[in-house]
């Protein structure tokens, strides 16, 4: 493993990956030029047998309107067993979502399997992440400080909002290894596709057919607006074929 400088906030051997795949710029614009991004994905992931598509009735958008496709650098938290009131007096913090920012690249989303009600990203990570230039997060548990990630347009998706911190209550055990995020196994490296629908997570070895076919039925939707914009009937839109089978 490639030496990095640490924070000293996670031992070396619990970072799994000092790097990570990452695709082609290409590939991250192709899926942003979707027409009605998350919902599309998880329609082409369906039928190309995928698990992988979290609404947002679960993982909730704390940035309305945002839209956010790039590589996962991966957390994963666990309920630490010291008290909080012991490691708050002590000032002795064991999450350390820190490092992980100190491993992204431009474009990264941190994704965090956490601890339902605590926060596992706050103002002061949102801000790095802003600085490091992520695309943004996605929480498997509760974030906190929304008014400060939306005010640097950090966009976060999380199960929910909670004031009480993770500092004194969660540890780091991994970074960039396999993470649980709502059921749906990730891996650093897989394509996180999301907007104010929810949350799609693309395996890496996937990313080219799930985006052929997006592409495709982008496609057909826009034909059928169009015929719905020029005044065609209801009969005749409702028969015409604007979506080829898989292979077809």
């Amino acid at each position: 493993m490639a030496e990095v400088p640490l924070t000293g906030k996670i031992a070396r051997e619990r970072i799994i990956s000092i790097d990570i795949p990452r695709p082609d710029p290409a590939v991250v614009a192709a899926f942003l030029a979707l027409t009605d991004l998350a919902g599309t994905v998880s329609d082409a992931m369906d039928e190309l047998g995928i698990h992988g598509a979290v609404p947002a009735a679960k993982l909730q958008p704390m940035l309305p309107g945002a839209r956010m496709v790039g590589p996962a650098l991966t957390v994963r938290n666990i309920m630490q067993a010291t008290p909080p009131t012991l490691g708050a007096q002590a000032r002795q913090s064991k999450q350390a979502d820190i490092e992980a920012h100190n491993l992204a690249k431009p474009g990264d989303v941190l994704v965090i399997e956490g601890v339902e009600h605590i926060s596992s990203l706050g103002g002061n990570s949102a801000n790095v992440g802003k600085r490091q230039g992520e695309a943004g997060a996605i929480v498997d548990g509760a974030t906190r400080d929304v008014a400060t990630a939306r005010g640097i347009n950090y966009p976060v998706w999380a199960r929910g909002v909670s004031l009480i911190t993770g500092k004194w209550r969660v540890e780091t055990v991994a970074i960039n290894g396999p993470v649980q995020i709502c059921g749906v196994p990730v891996n650093a490296g897989d394509l996180v596709i999301a907007d104010d629908n929810g949350v799609c997570f693309v395996p890496r070895v996937r990313i080219p057919e799930v985006l052929a076919r997006a592409q495709a039925l982008s496609a057909g939707e826009e034909a059928r607006n169009r015929d719905v914009a020029a005044g065609r009937s209801v009969v005749e839109i409702a028969n015409k074929p604007y979506f080829s089978k898989i292979g077809g």
